[in-house]
């Protein structure tokens, strides 16, 4: 049973980067970044859908776009309450209404029901704490996630059938364990393809494979089973393997992997919401004001034929 006593701290020295309305913007920034890095195998991007029917690139953004103020409001809610569980209750109601703002201007699409918990969580976090440390934060998420939701609706959830069937913890899971796919993944592949001077779409990319190679994601498992979980997890290791983006191996793997994920309808979503958290953590690390712009290529470059 998580631990109900609520968490006090010394007030840290406020950092702009703090302020309710500029986490809402780096969450939203993330998110899009996320939709936009390309290639992305399975996943929607520059070049079209994916293994996706309902999905697109604008409708990514519009939907990014339209969940950014229920951010502010839980950074907002955040700032003037202890991690408890009155404060969890009322960014779970939050994040209710931000879903329905989803559906709401997707037509029905699930474009971000994941990244509204997992970045609802962080943005919280970090409001709360005062911290630009990505561990700490990802903690404070954590012992949040754990706090029970009274009001959760009982409905019977992919993630919830994915769970009974598989035993994969999925994204409830990972945020009450503080996010280990984020601050012990895809942060350091990132922080490490940085110093390594390639480009930050393959960084970014390199980033995404490393998740995509150990994550239980859910996503796919509801799609593919587990056989398609194993090849999501092994066709990121041959791409790594092979040198990874931004090398004609590596590259060509990636290829084989994209064609061989829209071949089975298999889409990594859990691994994308988590990639967009190591985006929005990278950029409070790193006390950056706006998530870098990427350059990623488009079709002409990196066909899915």
């Amino acid at each position: 049973m998580a631990n109900m006593t609520p968490m006090t701290k010394a007030a840290a020295p406020f950092h702009p980067l703090l302020d309710a309305d500029q986490l809402a913007e780096l969450a939203l920034q993330a998110l899009v970044a996320e939709a936009e890095l390309t290639p992305k195998p399975g996943l929607v991007d520059r070049r079209g859908s994916g293994a996706h029917s309902d999905l697109s690139l604008d409708i990514m953004r519009r939907s990014a776009s339209a969940i950014a103020p229920y951010f502010t409001a839980m950074a907002a809610a955040s700032c003037i309450a202890p991690m408890d569980q009155s404060l969890r209750a009322e960014v779970a109601a939050i994040g209710r209404e931000a879903e329905a703002a989803m559906l709401r201007e997707t037509g029905g699409s699930n474009a971000h029901k994941g990244a509204i918990w997992v970045l609802g969580l962080l943005v919280t976090a970090t409001a709360q704490s005062g911290s630009l440390d990505p561990g700490a934060i990802a903690e404070d998420a954590g012992l949040l996630a754990q706090l029970p939701d009274s009001a959760r609706p009982q409905l019977v959830s992919h993630g919830d059938l994915v769970r009974s069937r598989y035993g994969a913890k999925g994204a409830r899971g990972e945020a009450c364990a503080g996010f280990p796919h984020v601050v012990k993944v895809g942060l350091p592949v990132l922080r490490a393809a940085h110093e390594c001077g390639l480009s930050e779409t393959n960084s970014r990319l390199s980033s995404l494979l490393a998740i995509m190679a150990s994550l239980e994601d859910t996503c796919v498992l509801y799609r593919g089973g587990d056989e398609g979980l194993q090849t999501v997890k092994q066709g990121a290791r041959e791409v790594l393997a092979s040198g990874g983006p931004g090398c004609a191996a590596g590259d060509e793997m990636l290829r084989r992997f994209d064609r061989a994920l829209f071949a089975r309808n298999i889409s990594p979503g859990g691994s994308a919401d988590l990639l967009a958290a190591t985006l929005f953590l990278d950029a409070i690390e790193r006390r950056l004001y706006d998530v870098e712009r990427d350059n990623s290529l488009l079709e002409e470059s990196y066909g899915t034929d």
